[in-house]
């Protein structure tokens, strides 16, 4: 079995193109800093840094609303791979191959804003947010 499962923010505003042809493909790529789980004492917090590529409907995704800085759960598959440079030197890659992606905070959290004039939520000591007074029935996703 090959899965990867990622959380982590981008390094960097991802790099989209789109293959030539009748039929272009998006193919967004970026980096995320993970952090490691565990740290030593006295240690600071190390991360690593793999490389992500995402195609088609998910880059496209990628391209729409991520940015430096969002944080993202990203799930998908590592792929190996080599190529020779223009010096003749053969260079192997490491990729992890992006299938899903959702976003692993909310953009308040992140220090982006709300809809304007929008009330902010709030949430109970159970952990469930309220629904903001001020809120028609038409806004909510159910009824």
């Amino acid at each position: 079995m090959n899965k990867v499962i990622l959380i982590g923010r981008l390094t960097r505003d991802p790099d989209v193109r789109y293959t030539s042809g009748e039929d272009g493909v998006c193919v967004a790529r970026f980096s995320l800093a993970v952090d490691r789980r565990y740290k030593k004492d006295g240690d600071a917090q190390t991360a690593d840094f793999p490389s992500c590529v995402a195609f088609r409907k998910t880059g496209e995704f990628i391209e729409k609303y991520a940015k430096k800085g969002t944080k993202l759960c990203i799930e998908g598959r590592l792929q190996t791979g080599s190529y020779t440079n223009k010096d003749g030197v053969k260079v192997y890659t490491t990729d992890v191959v992006v299938e899903n992606c959702e976003f692993a905070e909310s953009k308040v959290a992140a220090g982006g804003s709300s809809e304007e004039g929008a009330p902010e939520p709030t949430v109970d000591s159970d952990g469930f947010m309220n629904i903001p007074d001020g809120l028609d029935d038409e806004g909510l996703p159910f009824n």
